[in-house]
């Protein structure tokens, strides 16, 4: 029987929501939400990915303007909602970019009188780039009039100092949201060394992103950089913790609650299994307990606490930690198989060298069987159950005969 277990790792995500297809190319989408002519603040507007259903939400500005940088060439629809949710305009399909060379799409919209959008520019530098997109981008951030660069009408209301300043803005937006394509495109293809530069330099220029230290981590661990891994998520982690706690350095990136906690959940965990890597036990053991209770799924968490104390040999810890993980996910085979393990050493063997287990144990290494019969510790589980003569429960055989 082995004495020791692997740790299973949870599955590595991407630092964003969702990868888009490999060399997309990207193009501004910037509009004016009106109704009667008159200008409509602070409505949302939402451009819907006919193909992937992914969403950018904007938000007009008190000119009823809007913005959206690095915006993947696809078709959209194209919705304005009030601060209810209602919604007061919609168009089915809106094509944002047709080619690489088209850098600007423009729509006029007057909820009450209709719509027209065109599309016009060139995307010098974008073109061609590996793609990705940031979660959201807000209108009020850098609104449309102030980066027209071809509107001498923009540059009259503003000083040569400002104007310069959202210049810089924009094109340090479009460069960022390049690189996070390539960062993403290497990381889809498990080019971990290739994503790794990217991503450090990602964090140099932003190191107030969670989600972003978050991939450096898991590059570093699927690369085997298992120390450097464990300091990058330890800043990550510190970040989205400052997030939840309110104390959010910047409003950039992902910092929605609802994914930071789970994406804090995942640092604790991988961070957990690099810890290990380098031989950190104690260090493992804290990563995976604070996972477990942040966890909105803590199986994984526990199930890795679960083994982590059996290979450390901490029996006590380790049954509770099992049944944790197995009350989490009921199908998590390897926690019986952990827990029954534990069970069979602390058998009572009689004068006539007879095992006598703890109640349950039977039940609990049948329960590894049914879930996977030919699992790569069912011999293990079949020999444990004969040396405590105990019968090994077929029906599940049967039924995946038939």
């Amino acid at each position: 029987m082995k004495k020791h277990l692997i740790v299973t790792m949870i599955a590595v995500a991407c630092m964003i929501a969702g990868a888009v297809p490999a060399w997309a190319q990207f193009a501004r989408v910037e509009g004016k939400v009106t109704d009667k002519d008159v200008p409509q603040p602070d409505l949302q507007v939402i451009y819907k990915n006919k193909n992937n259903g992914r969403q950018i939400k904007l938000k007009t500005n008190k000119k009823g303007e809007y913005m959206g940088i690095g915006v993947p060439i696809d078709k959209y629809s194209l919705s304005v909602l009030d601060a209810s949710g209602k919604v007061l305009w919609s168009q089915d399909t809106v094509s944002v970019g047709t080619a690489g060379e088209v850098d600007v799409n423009t729509c006029k919209i007057d909820i009450t009188n209709g719509a027209s959008c065109s599309s016009l520019g060139n995307a010098a530098g974008m073109g061609g780039a590996p793609g990705g997109q940031l979660s959201e981008f807000h209108g009020d951030n850098i609104n449309a009039a102030d980066v027209k660069q071809k509107q001498s009408s923009s540059q009259a209301n503003m000083s040569k100092e400002e104007y310069e300043k959202v210049k810089a803005q924009r094109e340090k937006a479009i460069n960022t949201n390049a690189l996070i394509g390539q960062a993403m495109t290497a990381m889809n293809a498990k080019q971990w060394d290739q994503a790794i530069p990217m991503l450090k330099q990602l964090t140099e220029a932003d190191p107030n992103r969670w989600d972003i230290w978050a991939a450096l981590g898991d590059s570093q661990l699927n690369a085997q950089q298992y120390e450097d891994a464990t300091q990058s998520y330890d800043k990550g982690i510190q970040l989205a913790e400052g997030v939840l706690a309110g104390n959010a350095p910047n409003k950039e990136g992902n910092n929605d609650p609802a994914k930071v906690k789970p994406g804090l959940a995942r640092m604790l965990n991988n961070q957990g299994a690099a810890f290990l890597k380098v031989k950190k036990n104690d260090q493992a053991i804290a990563a995976y307990t604070k996972a477990a209770s942040m966890d909105p799924n803590p199986a994984t968490a526990y199930y890795n606490l679960c083994a982590t104390q059996y290979n450390t040999g901490n029996s006590e810890a380790a049954i509770p930690a099992c049944d944790k993980a197995i009350a989490a996910d009921p199908n998590k085979a390897d926690a019986y198989f952990i827990k029954g393990s534990l069970m069979i050493g602390e058998s009572k063997m009689d004068k006539d060298g007879k095992l006598t287990p703890p109640a349950g144990t039977a039940e609990t290494l049948n329960k590894y069987l049914e879930l996977q019969p030919d699992g790569q510790h069912a011999k293990d589980v079949k020999d444990m159950l004969a040396a405590i003569g105990s019968k090994i429960q077929n029906s599940y055989n049967e039924k995946k005969k038939k």
